[in-house]
């Protein structure tokens, strides 16, 4: 196990690097830059110049990839070109609140989707299933930004339920019941977003499982559905669901760009916003490659926790 493990993370290496090249030439071919949103019409060549000096963009491709990446290496993410803020200390303070957010509407969906994805497979082609097939298309049908206009115009606006801006009230940073009144509306629309897709996938799992052998053997031997699906077939879909596990690890940093945009959340979602306008390249390049290396190490941990799930895949297929 710890070979195969140590064999994944050796595969892993080369991919960070080829990623971190691809995100700053992308960045790097964009027509425009930081530079061009702060100079006036008024600046001559000189002055534009003497900025691009300071800021470091007047390298070459290869000399500024080779400084920047020389940066990350020793931790340094470099600031910002807008407010020269520190952006490690910028993420700090923003990734645990984004993960504070997503993580618990994240895992609500996930098991929403597990105990419905059953329930319709359980009852294929009844009246619950089409239920939870029309629950689910509407939901993926139903844009993310109009829900949360709406949770905020009925529950925040009309009925002063919960508050609709921010993550605390100012001076009540400390109060747990405050958080949660900020909390409520944004966890809801987040889980609303990622039920429907989940809840799809995992009983087109059940589905599947339902035509395989050991289910017709089950069912030769009198037993009864709810055997069949609380013992062996929620079982068989442990693959598909820590595919979905493994996927949703980028989700920890940018799957709440536009839900924190629209609530004010404090979290990476309205910096990476902010530093898309202003053009500040740095944070975009920061940003993008947190979430490029969240992908890869979410893809590895679905292999690792393959190889724990079913001992097969970790000897190749071979068995014992």
């Amino acid at each position: 196990m710890v070979s195969y493990i140590l064999k994944r993370v050796l595969q892993v290496i080369p991919l960070l690097l080829i990623i971190s090249f691809l995100v700053f030439s992308l960045i790097h071919l964009a027509p425009y830059d930081v530079i061009d949103s702060i100079t006036t019409p008024n600046m001559s060549n000189a002055q534009v110049a003497l900025l691009r000096q300071q800021y470091g963009l007047n390298g070459t491709f290869l000399v500024q990839y080779v400084k920047w990446l020389s940066q990350i290496f020793h931790g340094d993410f470099g600031y910002s070109l807008v407010n020269q803020k520190s952006i490690i200390s910028e993420l700090s303070t923003r990734l645990p609140n984004t993960i504070r957010l997503v993580l618990p509407a994240y895992v609500t969906a996930l098991f929403l989707a597990i105990v419905l994805g059953l329930l319709a497979a359980a009852n294929k082609g009844k009246f619950i299933d089409r239920l939870v097939d029309a629950i689910a298309s509407i939901g993926i049908a139903v844009p993310t930004f109009w829900f949360a206009m709406i949770l905020i115009f009925n529950f925040g606006y009309r009925l002063n339920l919960f508050p609709i801006i921010g993550m605390h009230t100012i001076g009540r940073e400390n109060d747990f019941n405050d958080f949660l009144a900020h909390f409520t509306l944004p966890y809801i629309t987040l889980t609303v977003a990622f039920f429907p897709e989940l809840t799809r996938y995992i009983r087109a799992s059940a589905n599947e499982e339902i035509s395989e052998d050991y289910v017709t053997v089950q069912t030769a031997f009198q037993a009864s559905k709810w055997e069949i699906f609380g013992r062996h077939i929620s079982r068989n879909i442990l693959i598909p669901i820590v595919t979905q596990i493994g996927l949703a690890l980028p989700m920890l940093v940018t799957g709440a760009i536009i839900t924190e945009s629209i609530f004010g959340w404090p979290g990476v979602g309205p910096y990476l916003m902010n530093a898309t306008k202003s053009l500040d390249y740095p944070i975009i390049m920061t940003v993008l490659l947190l979430s490029a290396t969240m992908v890869i190490l979410g893809n590895l941990l679905s292999d690792i926790l393959y190889a724990i799930v079913d001992p097969r895949i970790r000897r190749g297929g071979r068995t014992s």
